[in-house]
């Protein structure tokens, strides 16, 4: 049996996870039978330690398979979308996904909520009154085809593992971390079931990744995790 506090420790201590034992969290923790001040120290032991490559692909599986991947070939044409990383003033997405939309393409987009000193996409529409982020499925689907946009958060049934390690990291202060960053981002891509994906990686003093350099590896890690 995989104990929580044995994964804990072995990261702390610099250790490699298997595929199982980052399954075994993942699930645990939605589940519910992990808690969250378990899940703390976890999220606290891989930014202070990191995660590889193969490590950081199965947590994006994982939390991709924690939910369903969405269906969208009822609906013709492209599937696209686009995906910052946060950062001050990040309002792009409302500009970019009504003009993609206007020139024909479908665009299925699961934002986020704010993160550390950011506020997030929803966030933002939410100051709305009446907008309403939390569509279920088949509401998502309907207005797709009727508007060839959505925007949505995490939900109980698409990329639900995100939706709580989302909000734990942000009072945790592990938001930072370029592993958590890239599995929460991706696993919230790859459910939409899209064809192409635009990546946009914020880099200075009003973002997560301060340096070049770190933006750079975190632009790598996601390019890498969804091929």
């Amino acid at each position: 049996m995989l104990r929580p506090v044995d994964l804990i420790r072995k990261k702390r201590d610099g250790g490699e996870y298997s595929t199982e034992e980052i399954l075994s969290l993942v699930n645990g923790y939605t589940a519910g039978t992990i808690p969250d001040y378990q899940m703390s120290a976890w999220l606290m032991a891989v930014l202070l330690k990191g995660m590889t490559r193969m490590e950081i692909a199965a947590l994006t599986q994982a939390m991709l398979n924690s939910g369903v991947t969405m269906d969208l070939s009822s609906i013709p044409g492209k599937k696209v979308d686009k995906h910052s990383t946060g950062g001050v003033g990040d309002k792009t997405s409302f500009i970019l996904i009504s003009i993609v939309a206007a020139g024909g393409l479908t665009v299925p987009m699961i934002s986020g909520r704010g993160l550390g000193h950011t506020g997030g996409t929803l966030d933002k529409l939410e100051s709305i009154p009446g907008f309403n982020v939390n569509l279920t499925t088949e509401q998502f689907l309907k207005t797709l085809k009727t508007c060839g946009c959505a925007m949505i958060g995490q939900t109980a049934e698409i990329a639900p593992a995100d939706k709580k390690l989302y909000a734990l990291r942000d009072v945790t202060g592990t938001v930072e971390s370029p592993a958590l960053i890239c599995a929460s981002i991706m696993s919230k891509k790859l459910a939409e079931g899209i064809d192409a994906l635009i990546l946009d990686v914020k880099t200075g003093s009003g973002a997560f990744m301060k340096q070049k350099k770190d933006a750079v590896h975190l632009a790598q890690l996601m390019v890498e995790t969804g091929q």
